[in-house]
């Protein structure tokens, strides 16, 4: 199947609507594949795994940022948008890598970072070295400290990486971060800043580039007036398009530019919003007039229940609709516990601000982690996915089905939320741990050193070597049903079954293609038809192509029916 599929891929054709339902798979480079053995994860080295990419049946890649970085936020505190840092690669290596996957078959959506840039920006550097409301301190937010000397900050704001939101700069005003002291926010009330991040986006889109995804979409436009509010009053104001600084309505203005900037080219530039923001408010980032479409979280929130599940995808397709965009589903990132992880922990019950933080918290030890049973629900929610109408992100190394690392020494992590918040935030390191290519070697074929993080031991038997061409691994599940999704693709529509059974989740796309899901512990009797494809082992009587018998719990089968 596999060599069929590699085969059979073609070139990107001038396709507008591509993204609707295309399967993304996110790689954080750093941590992908290392070309020259100094520990970080670079464009050569992914350049050398497209095989691998087009193997597994992608229809685009997402690439985290690439750009020169102090990495004092992982990639996303960026010093030059035009350019790529040097640890990971040259301008044309990059040219390489896109042409690459374009000849593989892949196309490629970049990260673009607008709320903020590094502290190392030219533009900021050149902000400290001016005076009090000069031209180069009005593209951030600069405000006058509080007090004769302004020696006390304008506000009491506390970053979302813990600490104070406003640092001083030793002339009596300070500026705004929203993330980490090194992220000085941006100022989108000036127009040389609207005026320069369109000129990066024409520079990728020149390069090949065919989309972008848009980091922290919600936060661009700020009021922050004269008298600032207080944090507690910031935190009691609805984010309903008025707030000072999140989900404001006129954030919209900015994306109607980039969407002529996107509608220049042919086939015209994509774009997905990560915006954190309520349901009902996500459509107008979706709209065709604004970025087109926007990263549903909802999935990536709930619980491994059915009631959950069908809510939130009949909500979402019902979204979707409103904006005339397609839908995006999400269930890992660099951002959050991998849910073959979260899936084995005990169940949140609607509280996803502690997602997996007392098991990370506790290295990894309680809450006690049933590892197999996170699996076994991880691959049933993937199958589940992978069949909904929509775009399905995929995260590196979930195809692996790899476990969230918690147990990395407090010397040896990196992500600032860990340092600014001790105690309380182990951070993201953990999902970010390089991908495990063989058995062996200092890096697991990372690379031929010791990665920048380190991995653990079980990693061997979760590597691309130890999967490959086993027929029950969950790199042989996700091939087989990367390869199917892509035969099997209908309308942008489904139909909900009824099962007879609260725990059981059934739904059937135009052309007969059915998904049926056990999210219970006792079997469930399949209906009549060809079975295509399932994350665990069906019960006697079931296997593919034969008469189906029963599905077992916390497990997804696809019929042809």
């Amino acid at each position: 199947m596999t060599e069929t599929l590699a085969t059979a891929r073609q070139l990107p054709t001038p396709d507008e609507t591509w993204w609707r339902q295309a399967a993304v798979y996110q790689i954080y480079p750093r941590s992908f594949a290392d070309s020259n053995g100094d520990g970080i994860g670079d464009l050569p080295g992914i350049t050398s795994r497209i095989p691998y990419l087009a193997e597994l049946g992608i229809d685009a890649v997402w690439l985290s940022p690439f750009y020169p970085s102090a990495l004092a936020d992982g990639g996303y505190d960026v010093d030059d948008y035009r350019n790529v840092d040097p640890r990971l690669g040259t301008l044309d290596d990059f040219d390489a890598m896109t042409q690459a996957l374009h000849a593989a078959g892949i196309r490629l959506i970049v990260d673009i970072v607008p709320n903020h840039t590094s502290d190392r920006h030219e533009w900021f550097r050149e902000a400290l070295a001016a005076p009090k409301g000069s031209a180069a301190r009005d593209r951030y937010i600069f405000r006058d400290g509080l007090g004769p000397d302004g020696a006390a900050p304008p506000a009491d704001w506390v970053s979302t990486f813990g600490g104070p939101a406003w640092e001083p700069v030793g002339d009596g005003q300070w500026y705004f971060h929203f993330f980490a002291k090194e992220q000085p926010d941006l100022n989108w009330n000036n127009r040389q800043v609207h005026a320069d991040f369109q000129q990066t986006l024409r520079f990728w889109s020149d390069r090949g580039v065919d989309g972008f995804r848009i980091d922290v979409a919600h936060g661009l436009a700020k009021d922050l007036g004269q008298d600032l509010p207080s944090q507690a009053e910031l935190d009691a104001t609805p984010k309903d398009g008025n707030h000072p600084l999140w989900d404001r309505d006129d954030v919209h203005d900015i994306y109607a530019g980039w969407r002529t900037v996107f509608n220049a080219y042919t086939p015209a530039r994509t774009a997905v919003a990560e915006a954190w923001v309520a349901s009902d408010r996500r459509a107008r980032y979706a709209s065709a007039d604004g970025l087109g479409q926007a990263f549903n979280f909802d999935l990536l929130e709930a619980d491994f229940d059915a009631g959950a599940f069908r809510d939130i995808i009949t909500f979402n397709l019902g979204l979707a609709a409103e904006s005339g965009s397609s839908t995006t589903w999400v269930f890992s990132n660099h951002d959050v516990v991998r849910h073959a992880t979260r899936y084995g922990l005990p169940a949140r019950n609607g509280d996803t601000a502690k997602q997996g933080s007392a098991w990370l918290l506790s290295g990894g030890t309680v809450p006690r982690l049933d590892a197999a049973l996170g699996l076994r629900r991880a691959r049933a929610a993937t199958l589940l996915e992978l069949a909904l109408p929509g775009s399905a992100y995929l995260y590196q190394g979930e195809e692996l089905g790899l476990q969230e690392v918690a147990d990395i020494p407090a010397g040896q992590r990196q992500d600032p939320s860990f340092f600014r918040n001790p105690g309380v935030d182990m951070g993201r390191d953990g999902c970010r741990v390089p991908l495990p290519w063989t058995r062996a070697g200092a890096s697991f074929g990372f690379g031929t050193g010791d990665a920048h993080l380190p991995q653990p031991a079980w990693f061997a038997e979760s590597s691309v070597e130890a999967e490959d061409g086993v027929a029950d691994s969950t790199l042989s599940m996700y091939r087989a049903a990367l390869a199917l999704r892509s035969r099997l693709q209908a309308a942008e529509s489904l139909e909900w079954l009824e099962t007879g059974r609260e725990d059981v989740l059934a739904f059937r796309r135009p052309n007969g293609w059915t998904s049926i899901t056990n999210f219970g512990t006792d079997p469930f009797t399949l209906p009549a038809g060809e079975v295509l494809l399932a994350s665990a082992g069906l019960l006697p009587g079931s296997l593919p192509g034969s008469l189906p018998g029963s599905l077992p719990g916390a497990a997804t089968a696809w019929l042809q029916l």
